[in-house]
């Protein structure tokens, strides 16, 4: 079937002739009308859109860029010209919100022939690490259903691991594509803050959001990359630097590279089995010709506090625009104007992003600004600062990318801290701006995937996709398959 395929493998079967577009767009919908009421990944569907265009590509035949006629799902935040867009909340959904443009990273997809299937579920508004707090209900994880996805890209992984395309788009705000590619057994890469343009996806925290693809390969993922990363004139915080040909820098060869290993990631709460699968991993990159040295990295205990204070903060000035007027849901008979935007957000809004609104403007209030924002801020250099002193020693850094593997569905239930917990291993990269990525290591006694966190210099994409790179060849983790 076409959708178990990777993009390399489709696009040599592509320019061969031996596989339609179209074909491997309906081979993914079949899979999609197949397993998805198992997993709820998709919230969104776009197949006859999708269709159309394959066939005017099969038509044209020309396959010259490796993502032409290939099929992918976009995380429910990226817009789509007339294609639902909700961030899978009931302040759109009830709205029914169309888009009338494109983000920039679709339409730099389109532009090379790559085709739309869909929306992947997320937490509402990208706020949440296991796709729980969205309005359309939990995504489940294919290696076992009733475990999380992860979050907030959870529909995004599920759907990849479960050959529901070929590929998807993510975001990681705080660790929202790694972790649920570590949970899904699949890759997902993180960019340098300002490497990919974050025009037309929808903001949580404007100056930690990322965008970045979920894949069945780093070489994949290379190519995705590559397709939508560089300068945008709609976005301000992307970057000068060119964008590296990063298939070409995928050698697998790193004999004498330097990597990091930071002792602070293996605090208590850190299972057994995902710090086994770490220790064997090790060993593969030595087998390699790695170098491998123990580093410190200090300030690592202070970033998750850190991140749940500005992330908080940006989403209270980001979720401001949601108010039944602009954006949103709407009340009907009021009694003020002020029950308005109550009863609008009172019914559009679920508990999480409540709860981040009211940290968030808690801590950018009159007398609480200094106490609080201004010192995460601080803190947030020094994180950098720590990184920076590192990446003076040693080409990577290494660590795990959760604490434990894939939880149950409702195991944080009522106790968002331990929820927030859940990120201590990916906060830190989020202050610094580095980009990371997590590729699969190992499974388990119960079968569940487990990932490895790879973290890199600022516009290093390519040194650490190499490396990754690397390692899947040197062992078979991304080739298995959850059985649906």
């Amino acid at each position: 079937m076409g959708n178990t395929l990777t993009i390399t493998g489709a696009h040599q079967k592509l320019k061969n002739g031996d596989i339609t577009s179209e074909q491997l767009v309906q081979s993914c919908i079949d899979r999609i009308e197949s397993v998805d009421n198992q997993l709820n990944a998709v919230v969104h569907k776009n197949f006859d859109q999708a269709l159309a265009r394959a066939k005017e590509i099969d038509a044209a035949g020309k396959f010259d860029h490796p993502l032409t006629g290939i099929p992918y799902l976009a995380k429910d935040v990226y817009c789509e010209q007339g294609v639902p867009t909700t961030a899978c909340s009931n302040i759109l959904r009830d709205k029914d919100y169309i888009p009338a443009f494109d983000s920039t990273t679709t339409k730099r997809l389109h532009s090379v022939g790559a085709i739309s299937i869909g929306k992947t579920n997320t937490d509402e508004f990208t706020q949440g690490a296991s796709t729980e707090t969205s309005c359309y209900g939990v995504t489940k994880n294919p290696w076992d259903t009733t475990h999380v996805a992860g979050g907030s890209s959870g529909g995004s992984a599920a759907a990849v691991a479960a050959d529901e395309c070929l590929f998807a788009l993510g975001t990681d705000t705080g660790g929202s594509i790694r972790q649920p590619a570590a949970f899904c057994g699949i890759t997902g890469i993180r960019p340098t803050y300002g490497r990919t343009s974050r025009y037309g996806v929808m903001s949580m925290a404007s100056s930690l959001d990322t965008i970045g693809p979920l894949c069945k390969s780093v070489e994949d993922m290379a190519i995705v990359l590559e397709a939508i990363s560089g300068k945008d004139i709609l976005d301000a915080t992307t970057g000068e630097s060119d964008v590296p040909h990063y298939t070409e820098s995928l050698t697998g060869s790193i004999k004498g590279m330097k990597i990091g290993l930071p002792q602070e990631y293996f605090a208590d709460g850190l299972d057994e089995e995902v710090h086994q699968s770490l220790k064997d991993s090790v060993e593969v990159l030595k087998s390699l010709g790695a170098e491998i040295i123990d580093v410190s990295l200090p300030h690592t205990e202070y970033a998750t506090p850190c991140y749940y204070v500005i992330c908080p903060s940006e989403v209270s000035s980001n979720m401001a625009r949601y108010d039944g007027i602009r954006f949103g849901h709407h009340a009907s008979s009021p009694d003020d104007l002020v029950d308005y935007y109550h009863t609008v957000r009172t019914e559009g809004f679920g508990d999480e992003v409540k709860r981040r609104i009211m940290i968030g403007t808690y801590a950018l209030s009159a007398g609480y600004y200094d106490a609080y924002y201004r010192q995460a801020l601080k803190i947030r250099t020094l994180i950098k600062q720590d990184f920076d002193e590192v990446y003076k020693t040693v080409d990577a850094v290494l660590s795990p990318v959760t604490p434990t593997a894939a939880f149950s569905i409702g195991a944080h239930e009522g106790d968002p801290v331990a929820m927030y917990l859940e990120d201590i291993f990916l906060d830190p990269q989020v202050m610094a701006g580095i980009p990371a990525l997590s590729v699969p290591c190992g499974f388990t006694k119960a079968g569940l995937p487990l990932g490895l966190q790879i973290m890199g210099r600022q516009w290093e994409e390519a040194t650490i996709l190499n490396i990754a790179y690397a390692y899947e060849q040197a062992t078979a983790w991304n080739e298995a398959k959850p059985s649906l």
